[in-house]
């Protein structure tokens, strides 16, 4: 006599179908799960990996190839400076600046000094005497000269010499003459400065 096949229950249907589920879930992750080092650079696309998806301190010495980074990779500061170099040559001259304003001196005060020079009564004969005129205190010398009380034409009066007078800063604070007489008669030689305070 022939069997007859039951009818499925309601519960043995869903009970069935939720085993068929959980099967096709496993097999789904065994099929998407990655082998360990499977990804390689080959497996990545120019850009894929971010700053924000490496983790902080990934990146160190050891992954850094050496003599790589530039000085523009490095934040100011962080680079120790190198020795100082030779010095190099002179560059051209620059142009002349501008004058400056003219110096102003200010009250000029006459010093002067003078000696009796008596003639000697021989023709061709000098008599010759020496005096200074010095600068008081800080003053200083611009120019100086000489003079005779007499001075009729034809009398041999003279001159000798006109020197400078320097302090031990080799400024000029007076002068020294030196007055040659053979006039036939006595007179008085006189040296001049002019002093000025700076």
């Amino acid at each position: 006599m022939r069997k007859l096949l039951r009818r499925a229950s309601p519960a043995m249907i869903v009970a069935c179908l939720a085993l068929l589920v959980a099967l096709g879930g496993t097999g789904m992750a065994a099929a998407t799960q990655l082998a360990k080092n499977s990804v390689g650079t080959p497996q990545l696309k120019d850009g894929a990996v971010s700053n924000p998806k490496i983790k902080n301190n990934a990146v160190n010495s050891a992954k850094v190839a050496a003599r790589s980074l530039l000085r523009s990779d490095f934040a100011p500061g962080q680079l120790p400076a190198g020795p100082t170099g030779p010095q190099g040559p002179a560059g051209p001259a620059g142009p002349a600046g501008t004058a400056g304003p003219a110096g102003v001196i200010g009250a000029v005060t006459v010093r002067s000094e003078s000696v009796s020079i008596a003639d000697a009564l021989d023709n061709d004969v000098f008599t010759s005497a020496e005096v200074s005129a010095q600068c008081a205190g800080n003053e200083r010398a611009i120019s100086g000269g000489t003079n005779w009380s007499d001075s009729n034409a034809g009398l041999e009066l003279f001159t000798g010499r006109l020197t400078p007078l320097v302090n031990a800063s080799s400024q000029v604070v007076g002068f020294r003459g030196t007055g040659l007489n053979d006039s036939g008669q006595p007179s008085t030689f006189t040296v001049y400065a002019l002093c000025y305070t700076p």
